[in-house]
C-alpha cells in the first residue's frame, strides 16, 4: 500500500549546549547534545500534524526512503509514506537517532569535550525520560508546541509512554507497539547475558576501544545473535528454517555452522556490526531494564487522570519477549485512571519482529488511528 517517500537526506542539530546543557535523571549534565534526524512529509501552517517516530533499541533516524540505493530503504519504510499508516500527504513525520546511540546522536563514541577522548564508559547513563526530553527538544526546534501522535515499537513504544507521562496532555496520542511498561525478569537476563558478552571481550578494554584500534566485535556479534532469537517466534523459525542443513545433505559432526538457523544468526550477527556501536548497545538496553513507568503511582495518577492524550497499544499474539500481557498491563492502568486508550491485539506468526512488517490488520489499525485522531478535535477521543 502506497509508495516510498523516495531520496531524503539526515539532518542535525545541536539542541543542548555548554550554556544550555541537557540535565539528566542521573544528576548527570551533558553538552553539546547533537542530534541526527529526518523528516518526511510537510509541517502544516498550524503545526498540528507531526508524528515523532521514537526507534527501537538498534534503530536510527533513517525510517524511510533512501539516501540514493532505492533498494536501501529506512527500516520503517513499509508505514511511512503516501499513502501508508503514517501517510505523509497527511502527516509530517520526525525520526531522530536516540541519545546514547551511534548515527549521529551524542553517545559513548562521541569526543568528550573534557578531555578529548571518545566518551566510552564515562559517558553517563540514561533514563527513557532522558530520551523524551531530547525528542521534546527537537520538536521545539522545529517549532512544534503539541505533536499530532508519539509512535514507536519496542523501546520506542517504551519512549510515547513515557513523554505521554512526562508531559501530560503535550501529545495528541500515544502509539505503543509491542512494548512494556516495565521489563521482565527474562527480558533483563537476555539484557545482561549480551552486555557479558561485550564486556568479556578481549578487544573491549573497559569501553575504551576506540583508542586502541580495535572493537569487541565477537561480543557485539553474540549480544545480537541472542537478542535476534528473542525477536522472532518459534512458528517463524520453523517455517524459515526448520532442521534444514547449510549447503549439504548430511552433518558435518564438527562444531562449525551446520544448520541453516545457525548462518543466519551468524549473518545477523557480522551484519550489525557494520551499523552499530558496541557501547551504544550496553547504555541502550541499559536504559530499557531501568524503565518502571508505572513505579510511582500518585505521579500516574497525576499524569493520567484528564489527560486529553489518547493512546492505542498494539501487541502481537506470537511476541514473546514482550507478550500481550505486557501490554494488558499498559491498558489497564491507562484505563483506571480513565485515559482513552484502544487495544488491539494481532495475529501474526513472526514474534517481536512483527511490528516491522506490512502486516495489513496491523498497518489499518495504526493508519485508522491516525487519521481519527488527526481528524477529530483535541479532548474527543
Amino acid at each position: 500500500m502506497g509508495v516510498s517517500v523516495g531520496r531524503v537526506e539526515t539532518q542535525r542539530a545541536v539542541l543542548f549546549t555548554a550554556d544550555r546543557p541537557l540535565a539528566l535523571d542521573s544528576g548527570a549534565v551533558l553538552a553539546p547534545v547533537e542530534v541526527a534526524y529526518e523528516t518526511y512529509g510537510r509541517l502544516d501552517a498550524d503545526r498540528s500534524n507531526a508524528i515523532v517516530v521514537c526507534h527501537a533499541l538498534t534503530g536510527d533516524a533513517h525510517a524511510a526512503g533512501h539516501h540514493g540505493d532505492p533498494a536501501k530503504r529506512g527500516w520503517w519504510d513499509s508505514i511511512i509514506g503516501p499513502g501508508r499508516p503514517l501517510d505523509t500527504d497527511r502527516f509530517f513525520v520526525v525520526c531522530s537517532n536516540l541519545l546514547g546511540g551511534c548515527q549521529g546522536t551524542t553517545g559513548p563514541s562521541s569526543t568528550d569535550p573534557a578531555t578529548g577522548r571518545p566518551y566510552g564508559l564515562r559517558f553517563p547513563l540514561m533514563t527513557i525520560s532522558d530520551l523524551v526530553r531530547v525528542h521534546r527538544a527537537l520538536i521545539a526546534h522545529l517549532g512544534i508546541e503539541r505533536p499530532l501522535a508519539a509512535v514507536g515499537g519496542s523501546l520506542g513504544g517504551m519512549q510515547a509512554l513515557q513523554w505521554a507521562l512526562d508531559a501530560p496532555g503535550e501529545l495528541e496520542s500515544a502509539v505503543v507497539i509491542c512494548a512494556s511498561s516495565r521489563l521482565s525478569a527474562q527480558n533483563i537476563a537476555f539484557s545482561a547475558v549480551a552486555r557479558e558478552a561485550i564486556m568479556g571481550d578481549p578487544d573491549f578494554h573497559g569501553g575504551d576501544y576506540y583508542e586502541h584500534g580495535v572493537r569487541p566485535d565477537r561480543g557485539l556479534a553474540t549480544a545480537r545473535m541472542l537478542a535476534h532469537i528473542t525477536y522472532l517466534s518459534e512458528e517463524s523459525m520453523r517455517r524459515k528454517f526448520g532442521r534444514r542443513l547449510q549447503d549439504r545433505e548430511t552433518p558435518r559432526f564438527g562444531f562449525d555452522v551446520d544448520f541453516q538457523v545457525e548462518s543466519y544468526l551468524r549473518h545477523q550477527g557480522a551484519s550489525f556490526l557494520r551499523r552499530f556501536d558496541a557501547n551504544s548497545y550496553l547504555y541502550l538496553t541499559r536504559v530499557m531494564d531501568y524503565f518502571d513507568a508505572f513505579a510511582d503511582p500518585v505521579a500516574t495518577a497525576r499524569a493520567l487522570e484528564g489527560t486529553s492524550t489518547r493512546f492505542l497499544v498494539v501487541s502481537f499474539d506470537s511476541d514473546w519477549r514482550f507478550d500481550t500481557a505486557h501490554s494488558r498491563e499498559i491498558v489497564r492502568t491507562l484505563t483506571t485512571h480513565g485515559a482513552p486508550v484502544t487495544f488491539r491485539e494481532v495475529a501474526s506468526p513472526f514474534g517481536h519482529d512483527s511490528f516491522l512488517l506490512d502486516i495489513p490488520d496491523y498497518h489499518r489499525t495504526v493508519g485508522t488511528f491516525l487519521q481519527h485522531v488527526h481528524s477529530t478535535p483535541a479532548g474527543v477521543p
